[in-house]
């Protein structure tokens, strides 16, 4: 299975739906998925900066809501944009390499204001052949 994520729309929010062939590329399609829907094109964050980024947790709908809000939460408090990540999912949580850039309003093009990671809908789940996500963010 390829990776791959999408946007739909969902009322006053808007839908991430991630496929991956595993949970380490689940999680890094995740973060790109969410900083395409702040940015109209994710290819123009260049990777200048790395952050390490760790948590903890068992439950994997969890973890993902916490990988995606504390993007969310560089984003909103540095001005950092991500667009490319390294994540390695444990049973006990994860450990990530997320490379960027602080946000360049000449280069970078905001395309939602993303202002939370919601539980609604959210899940994490193995398919034939890979995994699926869904998150739903409020915009």
């Amino acid at each position: 299975m390829a990776t791959m994520h999408e946007l739909f729309d969902h009322t006053a929010d808007l839908g991430l739906r991630i496929t991956a062939p595993d949970l380490n590329a689940l999680f890094a399609e995740a973060g790109e998925c969410l900083f395409s829907a702040v940015v109209e094109d994710v290819a123009s964050i260049r990777p200048t900066t790395a952050a390490t980024i760790g948590l903890t947790g068992d439950d994997r709908e969890f973890l993902l809501f916490d990988w995606l809000r504390e993007l969310l939460m560089q984003f909103e408090m540095e001005h950092m944009l991500y667009g490319r990540f390294d994540v390695q999912v444990r049973p006990d949580g994860l450990t990530a390499t997320a490379w960027g850039e602080p946000l360049d309003r000449g280069r970078h093009h905001l395309s939602h204001e993303v202002k939370a990671i919601t539980y609604h809908e959210l899940k994490v789940v193995e398919t034939d052949g890979g995994w699926l996500a869904e998150v739903i963010v409020d915009i």
